[in-house]
Order: structure tokens, then sequence, then C-alpha cells
């Protein structure tokens, strides 16, 4: 998936280099969950509803199974295409870190408290056919007394056509996460995505997906980090 959003916030002077505490965090940070943890994925949009569960001491190829479809429990043929889908995907390669998009080259802040403060960068390609990249920014809030990524959102700046037939008036994603506990780091919350668009000049592209994490236990050999 790729995680796009908006946000528009005002822009101070560019940072000479990345703060400490940022650096840190990103240094720990990981989008999806960490290795170890147990959880429960449900994902909601454009009519359509799916519950997942990964269950973290089964082999890589059985820890994930369909545990409900658009709000009921799913029929073998379901299971079974599931399971085809998840084996596909985790043979699949591995995808961009989405931090290693962060061009903190251009990192800016825009907002600062005692609990919280707020940066904002653009975005480099995530490969060779990326063409929607330089079109976003990302805004990340830093959680200063734990010193973690609370939340980031990655947004188109205005309307824009990554390609000939295609324009886009808005893309947005909002990723946000817990803050660590004793015993627990921070873990990704909730995924948001919009896109309002159209293709062909006809066709709406029109779309939005929430993707809820919950039922987090750990499952690793070692107590958790």
């Amino acid at each position: 998936m790729r995680f796009l959003l908006f946000l528009v916030l005002l822009a101070s002077p560019v940072l000479g280099a990345v703060p400490d505490a940022l650096a840190e965090a990103l240094k720990h940070f990981r989008a999806d969950p960490p290795p170890g943890w147990s959880y429960t994925m449900t994902s909601t949009g454009q009519g359509r509803s799916m519950v997942e569960r990964c269950e973290a001491a089964k082999p890589e190829f059985g820890r994930w199974s369909l545990v409900e479809k658009e709000g009921r429990a799913p029929t073998p043929d379901e299971i079974q295409e599931y399971g085809e889908m998840r084996t596909r995907r985790s043979r699949g390669g591995t995808a961009p870190k989405l931090i290693d998009q962060f061009d903190l080259a251009t990192l800016e802040t825009a907002a600062d408290t005692a609990e919280r403060t707020t940066f904002r960068c653009r975005l480099k390609p995530g490969d060779a056919g990326d063409t929607v990249a330089p079109f976003l920014r990302a805004t990340l809030v830093l959680h200063k007394p734990s010193q973690t990524i609370e939340s980031i959102e990655l947004g188109s700046t205005g309307e824009f056509s990554p390609s000939l037939v295609v324009k886009i008036a808005e893309m947005t994603t909002r990723l946000t996460y817990s803050q660590p506990t004793p015993g627990q780091p921070g873990l990704p919350q909730q995924v948001f995505t919009r896109v309002r668009g159209r293709a062909f000049y006809f066709k709406s592209l029109d779309a939005e997906m929430t993707v809820a994490f919950s039922g987090y236990v750990w499952a690793g050999k070692k107590p958790a980090k």
C-alpha cells in the first residue's frame, strides 16, 4: 500500500541538521508492527470490510488468517483465496522503507510545544517509476517525552497529474502510533487514506480506506523492548 496524505502547515526556516531527538526517533521507527507482536487488522472502505489476524508465533506462511469478510464469517473458498494471496505477498520482496523517502535536507519546523514538535519535509521517489512523491509533503509529529514518532502524514500540496490521463485533486494518508509503555513499544494504531481525482476526465478515482490495528499480544521468546 502506498501511504498518501494532505496537510497544509505554515513553514519555518529549513533546519541545517536533523535534531538529535528526531534522528533517534527515526532510527527506531518502523511503519508496520514490529516482529514478535500478534495483532488484528481491520480494513474498511468503499462499502467493503475485512478482518485479519496475524499470529507472530506461527511459521511465516501460516501467520495470517481471514477472520471476517464483509461483516460475516468467510467461506471456504474465500479462506483458500486469502491464503494464496498472502503467500504471493510474502514472496513479493521488500517494499521501500517509508523513512528512506523523507528528504531530510528540506526539513522544516512547523510547530513546537512542550510535548510535541511538528516537522515537515519533501519526499523522494520510492523507485524509478514513482511519479507521485514530488507532489507530496511529509509531516511528522515527534512526541518529546518518549522520543517517538506519534504520527506521519503524507499529502499533496495541490492538484497535480502523475500521468497524462490522471488528475488528482487530493491525496491524503495519516499514520498514527501509540506512545510506548513499559513492556510495549509504540505500535501502529491506524492508517487512513483518501484520494480525490479523475482518470480520462470522466472516471472517478475517489476512495477512502481505514486500516485499524488492535489486539496486540507479545508472542516473542524474549521480553518485549
